[in-house]
């Protein structure tokens, strides 16, 4: 009885990552949506775009933000708005410094957001108060681009002619990640896998499927599409507040698009597998809608997807084993062109059902902290609604 069990729990996942492999957008295909790999093709007449760059509390990094942004190789009109979201740490007078040093265009302007109101979170408010304040320019584009990433100088460019070219009203890359420390090599690859899987770039720019998403460290948005949803008030209290922007434009008939990119990269680190933990933890349960039941189900779900195969090959029965070790053996493969994209060993790819239980304890403790009334920390705030 006990072995029969075994042998169709083995079955099982076997069938999930058969399914993974070949029927979920060839999420694992890194190669296919990777953006550096595009010509770069032309335009005749580039449209004008702001972009806006929300900071709080980013002193360390808003200097080489700026920098990057000053260097883009725009033939079009181009202009930057930092919005300082109330930092502590001179974020604002550093970022007007780093401006200053170059006269040259584009021109930045740093602006102060107004206290943040009731409903809000502190980003979405920022990006308003950046697009408002650039109103009356009507560029045909907004860049919203995070204070801690960097880009080529061809990254405009890039992102303009794909939308161009593509007629797309949201054009989004997943930035690289740092993976220099133990702990970002062994975890940070798994985030952008299991983002991708979550939200498969097919499936996105598909416009008869549903699922929508975006990376909020570099997306192009097309203006007018931003007015359509409402401006940033359609998505003032989400966390997540990238999906939901990706969301609110594939609603209202918005085409969208996701890829990946080493042209743009965070300069935030997470050296220790606690700054991992806590950088995780931070949205985990806001992805699962704050639901007890979803927490479970989640959880339930990564154990039989990545940690029964491995816990199988210890099975009494060879047929048992045999299907455990298949289902090992893709989950290994599909997880293998991500850390090439990164350029790690492939010997780290084995090692994903431990890299799950991480993952999975940190989405625990991120449901702790949210019924603790401490959920989504971010510089300072608790940006998840309370606990009723």
């Amino acid at each position: 009885m006990l072995q029969t069990a075994l042998f169709f729990l083995a079955f099982f996942t076997l069938a999930v990552w058969v399914y993974l492999l070949t029927a979920r957008g060839g999420f694992w295909r890194v190669s296919s949506f990777d953006a550096d790999r595009d010509s770069n093709p032309g335009l005749a007449a580039w449209p004008a775009v702001v972009a806006i760059v929300p900071a709080r509390n980013e002193a360390l990094a808003i200097a080489q933000t700026i920098a990057s942004l000053l260097a883009q190789e725009y033939p079009g009109i181009f202009s930057i708005v930092v919005v300082d979201d109330h930092s502590e740490d001179g974020t604002a007078e550093i970022a007007r410094k780093a401006a200053a040093e170059r006269s040259s265009a584009p021109s930045v302007t740093v602006h102060s957001a107004a206290p943040l109101p009731p409903g809000w979170t502190g980003k979405v408010w920022a990006l308003s108060q950046g697009a408002l304040r650039v109103e009356e320019a009507k560029p045909a584009y907004y860049w919203l681009t995070d204070a801690d990433v960097i880009h080529t100088p061809d990254m405009l460019r890039r992102l303009v002619a794909r939308a161009e070219h593509d007629h797309l009203d949201l054009t989004s890359l997943s930035v690289l990640l740092q993976s220099r420390t133990l702990a970002e090599r062994a975890l940070i690859p798994a985030f952008t896998y299991f983002f991708l899987k979550l939200y498969p770039p097919r499936q996105i720019a598909n416009p008869a499927s549903r699922t929508a998403g975006a990376a909020g460290g570099c997306i192009l948005l097309r203006s007018e599409m931003l007015e359509r949803i409402g401006g940033f008030a359609a998505i003032r209290g989400e966390v997540i507040d990238d999906c939901a922007l990706a969301h609110a434009v594939k609603r209202n008939g918005g085409r969208i698009w996701l890829g990946l990119t080493r042209k743009s990269q965070t300069l935030r680190t997470y050296g220790t597998f606690s700054e991992i933990r806590n950088m995780i933890a931070r949205a985990a349960f806001t992805q699962l809608h704050y639901s007890a039941l979803v927490l479970l189900v989640t959880l339930t779900a990564m154990f039989l997807t990545y940690v029964a195969p491995v816990g199988l090959l210890f099975a009494p029965a060879p047929a048992t084993r045999l299907l455990a070790l298949a289902a090992w053996l893709l989950m290994t493969l599909s997880f293998a062109p991500t850390l090439r994209f990164y350029r790690l060993s492939p010997f780290w790819a084995p090692l994903l059902p431990l890299v799950a239980l991480f993952y999975s304890y940190a989405t625990c403790l991120s449901a702790v902290r949210y019924w603790l009334g401490r959920g989504a920390q971010w510089k300072g705030r608790a940006q998840a609604p309370r606990p009723a």
